[in-house]
């Protein structure tokens, strides 16, 4: 099996508004809720092998909380710049090009893309992914290149809201 966390970016500050969208870093309820988050997935249990980022400030800093908490150095963290402003077909590609041994994969990124992501795999329609929300996909893929409809699903959803 295979496992992609799809995690949106922690909630955003616009106190700044003449910062480009790209700049934008998190605000006080986005540094609370990202470390919570990945504390929250590792007590279940969860390891990632892989950690892969939207270049953009608001999303690298969320995956930066989720490396720490996994005690991961910052390095690894993979920037993919093609997340940014990715559309459902993008990701699901970015997906595909994942290296076969890492079996656990968390995405870091932006909606309205990753709902849509996620709907495609859901048998129930998710109306938002929230900040700092998480997706939990299951693939019996034997590689990551066969990723896709036929062999894919959503398992859970994870919200700030209803877990912290």
């Amino acid at each position: 099996m295979r496992w992609l966390y799809l995690i949106r970016h922690a909630k955003s500050s616009w106190d700044h508004p003449g910062l480009r969208d790209f700049e934008r870093p998190l605000n006080e309820r986005g540094h609370r809720d990202a470390p919570r988050m990945a504390l929250y997935l590792k007590k279940m249990g969860v390891q990632p092998d892989l950690l892969v980022s939207s270049p953009a400030r608001r999303a690298l800093t969320t995956a930066q909380y989720f490396a720490q908490t996994f005690g991961l150095a910052l390095e690894n963290i993979v920037c993919q710049e093609s997340i940014y402003e990715a559309s459902c077909s993008d990701i699901i590609r970015i997906v595909q090009a994942l290296p076969d041994e890492a079996r656990t994969v968390f995405l870091f990124g932006h909606n309205p893309t990753f709902t849509d992501v996620v709907n495609r795999f859901s048998i129930h329609y998710i109306d938002n992914i929230p900040t700092c929300g998480i997706a939990k996909l299951e693939s019996n893929a034997e590689h990551w290149a066969d990723f896709g409809s036929t062999n894919t699903r959503l398992v859970e959803c994870f919200f700030p809201k209803e877990v912290l």
